[in-house]
Parts: C-alpha cells; structure tokens; sequence
C-alpha cells in the first residue's frame, strides 16, 4: 500500500508536476478570460436596456457576484473533497450554464431569467478566480505570489480579445435574432465549456492533492526528529489566523472598490454618448491591467513583502478614483488611465491577499478556507456592484470614484496592524 502511493510522486517530481500544472491552468485562464470579460462589458448594458433604469444597472453585478460567493464555497468543498480538477471543471461548466440561460433571458425579454442566470453566470468568476490557489499548491513559501501572478497574467489574453469582440459577437447574436448586447455571452459560453474540458481532461497530477501528500510527509518527518529530540512541532495558529483575516480584508475592500467603479464606468460613458465599441475598449484596458502586471506584481511580493505591496494596493486605487473622478464625459484616454490604474490597484491586492493566505493555511484544510475567503471577496463585489448605481443615480459618477479610492486606503493601517503584531 506504502508502495503505491508514494510512486506517482517519485515518477513525477513536485518541481516537474509544478510546471505541467502551471501550463494546464494558463490554457484554461486564457479560455476563462474570454468569458468572465463578456459580464463585465455588456451586463450593465443589457440590464439598462430590460429595465428602463440607470439605477439598476450595477444590479447584474451584484447578482453575478452574489452566485460567484456561493459558487466559491460549492468549488472549494468539491476541491476539499476530491482536489482542484473536478473543483474548478465544475465551476466552469456552470459557468457555461449560465452564459446560456443570460442569452434565453434576452431572448424572452424575461428580466427575472436574467437575474437567475447572471446569478449562475457568477461561478465563472468565482472558478477564474480559484484558479490562482491551485497554482500556489505546490510552490515554495519564496516563488508563492509569482505562481500565483502566472496564473492570474494568463487570463489577460482572453479578457483583453473578449471585450473587444462585443461588436462582432453582437453582430454574430442579431443575425442569429438575439439581442444585440447578448453577444458576447456566446463567446462566454463556449469558453467557459471548453476552460472545464481542459482542466478535467489534463490537470494531472491534482495539485492540492499532491500538495497533501508532500505536506503529510514533511509532518510526519518532523514529529518523527521531534520524537527523537524529545519534544514537538510548534503551530503558529494565531499567525495563522491573523494571516488569514488580512488577506481576506485586502482582497475584499480591493474587489469592493474595483467593481462599484467598473461596473458603473461603461453607464457613464454610454450616457456620454460613447459606443459600445468605446466602452469595450476602456473595459479591454482595464482587464489588461488586472492581470497583465501579476508577473511583476508576484516578483514585487516576493521581493519587498506582502503588506508593503497591499498599501501600494491602496494607493494604485485611490489615484483611480481621482483620475475617474475628474476626467471629463468626452475623454476616453482619462478614463483608460483610471480603468487601468483600478485594474492594476486590483491586481496587487489580489495577488498579496492570496500569498497571504496561503501561507497562513495548511494543505490540509486549504481548499476549504480558500472558498470561504472567496465568499467575503464576492460578497464584497455584490455590495459594491450593487451600491454603485444607487450611489451614481442619486450622488453622479464622480463621487462613486473619489468615494472608491478613500475606502481603499482602509487597507493601510490594517497592514500597518498586522506588521507591528509580526
């Protein structure tokens, strides 16, 4: 019995298994890049349009956030349970569903089908981002973030092409006699299916089950040497769960303050008279900067530390803000440079957030604290996705992203905090 579970992982070494992992996740974040893109662009839109209301529009995202929360814990008991493939598979292939029932719901003109089925959309979003953990599973403590940063660049491809192809895809759905705005959602569909083919087909070895197994070795040989000097291992549970509480308040205030001002942006420039080809422009920008940065996001991490990076984070947002805040309705260039300063705000949270975490959570029980941080992330998007157009009908755009860039600075003296409890 020994004999057969300790064989794959002599046949495959950790650095060697590391490496096709890293390579299955990029093809499928490539792929997944496409379909959380389509959401991002056109989901106020077409709410705006079934609706009659301004005041509405930031509700998809809330309601897409809002299924990304529970399908961050769906994905993360099934990757606790059976490991990150069928996790991540899952989550894509409801992704997939979603996608589907948003194009029937603008077929019918059903506003309450919409809804459901941004709510079922939203796993896409919550699997995109689980992703990252599986990449972090079997990396050392000092090349954590960089894993976690090739992860999150490869979804850059996909979310750049996707938003730019709303006019096509919507040409593609008119001609197939589905609205317009529904579009893109075919392209997220299909990547979203095809993101869960690849990783059910080819992620293997599983890495947080490979991840398991190394970590159970190194822990029996450690109380074995402890035995034999007559003591035990020392847990450092509290540094644990203090790593786990600032990792999750980084990425959340971080995800808060990126969605209320992104979903609301493409309303504003729509209101502005810009086109739907302009906002998928400006929104094109801003994915490229969530995740074309994370190579350098991850090497500043582990280079200069994670808390240092999460105030940085701060400060990226808060110059979003203001520049979003002031940039007049015909600039499209201003409003590229806030979308890209948020996205980059964004990704050095992210990034940090998820170092943090992992290193404060064991193999064991990692999966399962994984989805439930990423529950507090998207619940923390739903509630800025859905104040951001209350705050914009009642109070202007504006005020929404001075308002987003202070609550970012929340995040520096809990930093400070953690680092004087060190």
């Amino acid at each position: 019995m020994t004999n057969t579970v300790r064989a794959p992982i002599e046949d495959r070494p950790p650095s060697q298994a590391q490496r096709r992992i890293l390579i299955v996740l990029v093809a499928a974040q490539v792929l997944s890049g496409a379909g959380l893109a389509a959401g991002v662009t056109v989901g106020a839109l077409l709410a705006q349009e079934m609706l009659g209301s301004t005041s509405l529009a930031g509700l998809p995202s809330a309601v897409g956030t809002a299924g990304s929360a529970l399908a961050a814990i769906a994905v993360g008991q099934i990757s606790q349970a059976r490991g990150r493939r069928p996790g991540l598979a899952a989550g894509y292939l409801a992704g997939a569903v979603g996608s589907a029932g948003v194009i029937a719901a603008a077929v019918a003109g059903d506003a309450v089908l919409l809804f459901l089925a941004l709510f079922v959309y939203g796993a896409g979003t919550a699997t995109n981002l689980q992703a990252r953990y599986a990449g972090a599973d079997l990396a050392s403590p000092a090349h954590r973030a960089r894993a976690v940063s090739t992860v999150l660049v490869a979804t850059t491809l996909g979310g750049v092409v996707g938003p730019n192809l709303a006019a096509p895809t919507g040409d593609l759905a008119h001609s197939l006699g589905i609205p317009h705005l529904a579009g893109p959602f075919l392209l997220a569909g299909a990547a979203y299916a095809i993101a869960a083919l690849v990783l059910a087909v080819w992620l293997r070895p599983d890495p947080l089950l490979l991840a398991r197994t190394l970590e159970a070795e190194r822990t029996a040989a450690a109380y074995a040497q402890a035995a034999d000097a007559g003591g035990r291992p020392y847990r450092a549970v509290e540094g644990r769960r203090s790593g786990v509480l600032v990792g999750t308040l980084v990425m959340a205030l971080t995800q808060m303050v990126m969605v209320a001002i992104m979903t609301m942006t493409p309303v504003h420039l729509h209101d502005h008279g810009h086109s739907t080809a302009v906002s998928g422009l400006v929104i094109a920008i801003h994915i490229g900067a969530m995740y074309l940065p994370s190579p350098l996001a991850g090497w500043l991490v582990d280079r200069y530390g994670r808390l240092t990076i999460a105030a940085a984070s701060a400060l990226a947002l808060l110059a979003a803000g203001i520049v979003a805040a002031n940039a007049p309705g015909h600039s499209v260039a201003l409003f590229a440079v806030a979308l890209a300063l948020l996205g980059l705000g964004w990704n050095l949270g992210l990034v940090t957030g998820t170092a943090i975490i992992t290193d404060a959570v064991p193999p064991a029980t990692r999966a399962r604290t994984q989805g439930l941080v990423d529950v507090s992330i998207a619940i923390a998007g739903a509630a800025g996705g859905l104040a951001s157009g209350l705050v914009v009908a009642a109070a202007g755009y504006p005020l929404l992203a001075v308002g987003g860039g202070v609550l970012a600075l929340a995040i520096v003296p809990a930093v400070v905090a953690a680092a004087r409890n060190r």
